[in-house]
């Protein structure tokens, strides 16, 4: 059951410059996922996607693939997630699953990576993507109008107040997301009705968006 594991890494990125090749505890961002997926043993082939010329030599430079340069139409701020993944799919036929690795998620392990792909195959499902279970519940969630008034995200909310009350809500953590090749081209998305959520702990679950996050990525990855 061949994998290819795609690394999406476009140059342009808005919060923080340059971020999928800034060094972070020492190395690119990008070259902490590509050397995670070097060594899992699910992975049949591991390429990086990008249009940018700098990302490219740095990718390959820490051992992946760049086979192509992804087009400049499916590289803007709002193109969906999953162009970069139907796109390397028609350059790259013939392998039966697509994993997708954002570089935003360096925390990630090896065991994180085949441990999706093992549960894809052992609860017969098309698709997983990775999830982590949220440290704040809607329930204490408010909306506020300009003059600071609070109204309840959630209406007519149990009257619960310690956080182990709730039963437990998950959140894609953006770290994995796995599909059957097939599937993916019928559904054209990573989540469908018959997607399974895999779970990971909160503390590899980091997904870089902004500077307090990296601050705190980078913290974890120099404690490793």
């Amino acid at each position: 059951m061949s994998v290819l594991a795609l690394i999406p890494a476009r140059g342009g990125s808005k919060e923080i410059k340059r971020k999928n090749i800034k060094l972070i505890s020492g190395k690119p961002l990008i070259n902490w996922t590509i050397e995670t997926a070097k060594k899992a043993e699910c992975i049949d082939r591991l390429i990086v996607s990008t249009d940018d010329e700098e990302i490219s030599e740095i990718a390959k430079k820490s051992g992946a693939e760049v086979p192509f340069m992804r087009p400049k139409e499916i590289s803007k701020d709002n193109t969906p997630g999953i162009e970069p993944a139907l796109h390397t799919i028609k350059q790259i036929p013939n392998f039966e699953w697509l994993l997708l690795l954002q570089p935003t998620s360096p925390l990630r392990s090896v065991e994180d990576i085949d441990g999706i792909f093992n549960f894809c195959i052992k609860n017969n499902c098309p698709s997983a993507v990775s999830v982590c279970e949220v440290n704040k519940h809607p329930y204490h969630m408010y909306h506020m109008n300009k003059s600071f008034n609070l109204k309840p995200f959630i209406k007519d909310r149990p009257k619960l107040s310690a956080r182990q009350d709730f039963s437990p809500l998950y959140i894609t953590n953006g770290a994995l997301y796995l599909a059957k090749v097939d599937w993916l081209l019928k559904n054209k998305n990573f989540i469908g009705l018959e997607t399974l959520g895999f779970t990971m702990p909160l503390s590899r679950s980091i997904d870089i968006d902004t500077m307090y996050d990296w601050n705190i990525a980078e913290q974890e990855l120099n404690n490793k």
